[in-house]
């Protein structure tokens, strides 16, 4: 029986580099999966799925409009995928993740979902709350703040490294936008 399955961290913690892994085992014996990346993360070009080890792969981009069961359907009925692997899931949307959940009980097929829980302003992105709560599965990733504690929250710098207090809840960048801190560093680089 098919799951859904949700591995969450702050950035910076290998969740590409873990889906890439996992993409790589499934096809090293001979099963075909469906890698997905959604079209706003464009960091690597649209439809790429890509690590801060310098591994890359081709994705399917998805946007908030994509009906990802039909999608997933369609794709099945052309040539059977034996598991789904979504990156930057942070993006879905609420229904996008129900949609998921019928493709894993409909279908029969294993989806694996890769993202961050929160922004950084410490709220968390609509898609992730629904995983939270309806995945079958939750793996939590872990990363280090420069304290050496373990980072659960993704901090939004400037150009200078200071923290960005308010904006938006989508901002797309890698190293040079965000540092993993623990929740205490975090809050004192917000509120300070």
């Amino acid at each position: 029986m098919a799951s859904l399955y949700f591995t969450y961290s702050a950035m910076n913690a290998g969740k590409s580099t873990a889906l890439l892994q996992v993409a790589h085992n499934y096809e090293e014996r001979g099963q075909h999966v469906l890698l997905l990346t959604p079209a706003v993360d464009d960091r690597a070009g649209q439809g790429t799925i890509a690590s801060r080890l310098g591994i890359q792969r081709h994705a399917l981009a998805y946007t908030r409009n994509t009906d990802l069961k039909a999608l997933l359907e369609a794709r099945h009925q052309q040539h059977a995928i034996d598991c789904v692997l979504m990156d930057e899931v942070q993006f879905l949307t609420e229904a996008q993740v129900w949609q998921l959940t019928d493709v894993v009980d409909t279908l029969n097929i294993p989806v694996m979902c890769y993202g961050i829980r929160t922004d950084a302003f410490g709220q968390a992105f609509p898609g992730s709350a629904v995983l939270l709560a309806v995945a079958d599965k939750l793996v939590e990733m872990k990363t280090i703040c420069f304290c050496g504690r373990k980072a659960t929250m993704s901090l939004r710098v400037d150009e200078q490294g200071n923290a960005v207090k308010i904006g938006a809840q989508v901002a797309i960048g890698g190293n040079e936008k965000y540092v993993s801190c623990c929740r205490k560093h975090w809050r004192e680089k917000l509120l300070s």
